[in-house]
């Protein structure tokens, strides 16, 4: 079986073993896949802006053509060289794509398959972990710990380092997804544009904004039951092309910090060091605080299970995440409003 476990994939991607030209990776942790598979595409070929080397495919888009994946993958350049096919899986079935690709590896192409979280007897990841030159990479949620290591890694593809100060302000800013943490990152680099080493100045200016986005005011008006913000917000992001799934993991992490913070208030915890202990941006402290005292812990036990279930509804069916997304966050918003 050509798998890794959780812990091996890391390593396994600082040398991808060149035996393999399909990869599966998959995973509960959007911004984590996203990431990896972008490794594995663009790492490669010579050059990733190039089009022709790097060719990025929508799933449900090609789904309907089973030899499509096979003829791109097939497909030598003018001029040679090596290509990447990136495919980004949605509700349709790619395993009769994938099919020819197991029966007759290509060369000189890398495929790679960046999907949602697989049960293990899926017909997608049952095929590509019995394939011999297919190996499936799973991908679950990173944790606050991981966040320095996260912004040492971006920062270092741009040339930059961080001090220590500024990476503790980062810290306590960003949300363990890494898909978040590289597009802030990347507004970060452009503004030090020039230098050498990000400073806590820097982060303060580009990133204080960060801090109180939309995103911010969507889930601080989402579990303070405030339908008058959230809806032109929400709409706001989904403009702006933020990811459906994603926005409904930062809810769901939300959801659980506040839940973890009501445990320890239940238990005869002080306000102000519970909501420190939740490392809480100092500007959304105190409406972190009032959604503490709105929700109860059966409560954002059940705002805890609504997101769960929109956030597999939307991996399995892409083309209604943003419906799904939406009706999860009213649902937890009128609870909120009534509470």
């Amino acid at each position: 079986m050509a798998t890794r476990k959780a812990h091996e994939v890391d390593a396994f991607l600082r040398r991808p073993d060149p035996a393999f030209a399909l990869f599966l990776v998959y995973g509960p942790n959007a911004g984590l896949v996203n990431e990896r598979a972008r490794h594995l595409a663009r790492g490669y070929v010579e050059d990733p802006e190039d089009a022709f080397q790097l060719v990025k495919l929508e799933g449900d888009e090609i789904a309907s053509d089973p030899a499509r994946l096979a003829d791109e993958a097939g497909t030598i350049g003018l001029f040679g060289g090596r290509r990447s096919i990136w495919v980004r899986a949605g509700s349709k079935n790619l395993t009769p794509l994938v099919q020819p690709l197991v029966a007759a590896p290509p060369t000189d192409a890398r495929v790679v398959l960046e999907a949602g979280d697989l049960a293990a007897r899926n017909p997608l990841r049952a095929l590509v972990e019995g394939a011999k030159t297919g190996v499936a990479l799973p991908c679950y949620a990173d944790e606050a710990r991981d966040i320095p290591a996260l912004v040492d890694g971006i920062l270092q593809e741009f040339g930059l380092s961080a001090d220590r100060e500024s990476k503790e302000l980062l810290r306590q800013i960003l949300a363990p997804d890494r898909l978040l943490i590289r597009r802030e990152m990347e507004k970060l680099a452009a503004y030090a544009q020039g230098a050498r080493q990000i400073t806590a100045g820097d982060v303060e200016a580009v990133m204080a904004d960060a801090a109180a986005s939309v995103l911010d005011a969507v889930l601080d008006a989402l579990f303070l039951g405030d339908m008058d913000a959230l809806d032109p917000g929400l709409g706001r992001l989904f403009q702006e092309g933020e990811d459906a799934g994603v926005l409904v993991g930062a809810a769901l992490r939300h959801a659980m910090t506040l839940h973890k913070a009501r445990v320890s208030l239940d238990l005869g915890g002080d306000m102000d060091r519970v909501t420190d202990a939740a490392r809480v941006f100092f500007k959304r402290k105190s409406a972190f605080q009032r959604q503490l005292t709105k929700w109860s812990r059966p409560g954002l036990e059940s705002a805890i299970a609504t997101l769960r279930e929109a956030q597999a509804q939307a991996r399995r069916m892409g083309a209604l995440s943003e419906s799904l997304a939406s009706r999860a966050f009213i649902t937890v918003a009128m609870r909120a409003s009534r509470s």
